[in-house]
């Protein structure tokens, strides 16, 4: 009997003390929040890529190579500094053609660009596609300010979610108080404007605009509890 008393004692008290932080605790609202900054893009991530079909895997290796090695001679002599390319994937394949009862081999590779200054976009091109590249796999742009304006943005984040705590706690006849919690549920995300296409075809006019850079949005966004008054 005194262990059964004991237990329900321990079972009376957990809910009373469980019952006196629910009093306790303090009304609250919470809010998302979003904040904007429109960017014009300074920087760009360029992948470029070169493949070789054949009969024959070394040949086709040697071909890709050769070209590969000729690219990455033209970004050291335009002096683009070596921590800003680097080989991305490069694969050798084995394909087997059931029509011509014959096998061919693909030997291709990557290799990924970071551009810092735009004006130079066009050179640069021109001279990867003479140089041997045959491919363009992607192009991000980007801003050389972006930690600036990721912080720009979360503080409108800030001010967008108090603004609409604000909004509700002034419908309900209330004030919100000081900010109990705030979560970062930021992702930073880059566009991908161009995506993949053959070199050949920006080769063939260098007088035409070829490229648009648009706005880069950097966005942040955030959860806000504030207590209300």
């Amino acid at each position: 009997m005194k262990r059964i008393a004991l237990v329900l004692f321990a079972t009376v008290s957990m809910m009373a003390n469980a019952q006196t932080l629910q009093e306790k605790q303090a009304p609250q609202i919470n809010i998302s929040g979003e904040g904007k900054v429109f960017a014009t893009p300074d920087e760009a991530v360029i992948t470029i890529g070169v493949e070789n079909m054949g009969p024959d895997a070394n040949d086709v290796k040697k071909k890709n190579d050769a070209a590969i090695d000729a690219v990455i001679k033209y970004l050291k002599g335009a002096k683009v500094p070596e921590k800003d390319y680097q080989t991305k994937r490069v694969s050798l394949n084995r394909n087997y053609d059931y029509d011509k009862k014959k096998y061919s081999f693909v030997a291709s590779q990557q290799i990924v660009i970071h551009l810092k200054d735009l004006s130079k976009y066009d050179a640069l091109m021109m001279g990867v596609v003479d140089a041997g590249a045959n491919q363009v796999n992607g192009v991000e742009f980007r801003t050389s300010k972006q930690a600036q304006y990721e912080s720009e943005a979360r503080v409108l984040a800030v001010a967008n979610a108090k603004k609409k705590a604000g909004d509700y706690a002034g419908a309900l006849g209330q004030a919100i108080g000081k900010a109990l919690l705030v979560t970062d549920n930021t992702q930073t995300y880059y566009p991908m404007p161009m995506m993949r296409a053959e070199l050949k075809s920006i080769a063939g006019d260098a007088a035409m605009d070829t490229l648009a850079v648009g706005e880069i949005v950097v966005t942040a966004n955030v959860n806000i509890s504030f207590e209300l008054k």
